[in-house]
């Protein structure tokens, strides 16, 4: 009873946690800063995304997750003891039970290398959860019957969708393209127009500020500022909410093939479920202006957004603790 129950959302561009009885207690940004001479943590998390590119050569600041999985192990277990820690003191006498979210579309391997950092960070066997299930359960959508529902995550750095039902996901799909690869796609598109080059961050607040998945009545612009690739020199712009959607096309195109997919490979009788229920939107991409009119025109199925569509996955994966035998027994664990 006293034992903490925690779920993670370890995602690519955020983390969140989610503690039970407390809410969402954690959200930051997946970076850490660390320091090259003597390789201890500088800063994690919102401190270090105002870091970027911002920083001397004695400072790295990095991201320990691409595209959903672990690209830097020893920095991602400090990531996790980090945000542990601050929730349940670094000398704790109950150990907590952890449940991290992962992609769907990992291997065997990654999901073990997810599941020995959160083990080594927490101090206590920890569980994995494929993310899609862990945002449905969020989502409160019903999972516990024999009946159809979809859900699409768009995450970072992966976008999935999910056929769920019965506690597990029936049909499945993933691709590597998510709220970074936005960010990377206005960047370039703004690089090849106006040879203007901007900062990782720079571009998130220009997705953020007047992006769009579709064109809007009223197109937003912005100023933005940035470096002449010709001259070299500090130059500033205005750019419009239609160019950033220009810019996103292709990515966004991406998000909209695996979704497709999914609901080719949908067994019949789910996917009249799914038409009559339509399909869930969470993750960070799920707050991109117009994201639910561009999928419902694209597939014919009604789309919605999840209510706080950010904290979805990290509140499932707490509340999937209660329920982990029934989902146990409808997927394979390694």
């Amino acid at each position: 009873m006293f034992e903490k129950k925690i779920g993670i959302d370890l995602g690519t561009a955020n983390v969140l946690v989610y503690v039970k009885g407390r809410g969402i207690v954690v959200q930051e940004p997946s970076i850490v800063a660390i320091s090259v001479n003597d390789n201890k943590i500088v800063a994690v998390g919102e401190e270090a995304r105002t870091m970027l590119g911002r920083v001397p050569e004695a400072i790295e600041v990095l991201h320990p997750m691409r595209d959903g999985v672990i690209a830097d192990y020893v920095v991602t277990e400090a990531l996790l003891r980090y945000f542990i820690e601050m929730i349940v003191g670094r000398f704790r006498l109950f150990r907590p039970i952890v449940m991290v979210s992962v992609p769907v579309g990992v291997t065997s391997v990654e999901e073990r290398a997810v599941k020995d950092a959160a083990r080594q960070a927490s101090g206590r066997e920890a569980y994995v959860i494929p993310e899609p299930l862990a945002a449905a359960i969020g989502a409160d959508m019903a999972i516990d019957t024999p009946t159809g529902s979809m859900v699409v995550n768009i995450g970072g750095g992966t976008s999935e969708a999910a056929v769920v039902s019965l506690y597990g996901i029936v049909v499945s799909g993933s691709v590597r393209v998510g709220g970074l690869r936005f960010d990377d796609a206005i960047a370039s598109y703004l690089r090849r127009k106006y040879s203007l080059v901007i900062g990782e961050q720079t571009a998130e607040d220009v997705k953020i500020g007047i992006g769009s998945a579709l064109p809007l009545d009223e197109p937003l612009e912005m100023e933005i500022k940035g470096r002449d690739q010709v001259a070299g020199l500090p130059r500033t712009i205005k750019v419009t909410s239609d160019e950033v959607t220009e810019a996103m096309a292709e990515p966004l195109a991406s998000v909209v093939g695996v979704i497709k997919g999914v609901l080719e490979k949908t067994p019949p009788e789910l996917a009249s479920d799914i038409i009559d229920r339509g399909m869930v939107v969470v993750g960070g991409g799920a707050l991109l202006r117009s994201i639910d009119r561009l999928l419902t025109r694209e597939t014919g199925v009604p789309c919605y957004i999840a209510e706080n569509p950010m904290a979805c996955v990290a509140l499932g994966a707490g509340r999937s603790i209660e329920i982990y035998d029934a989902i146990r027994r409808s997927m394979i664990v390694y």
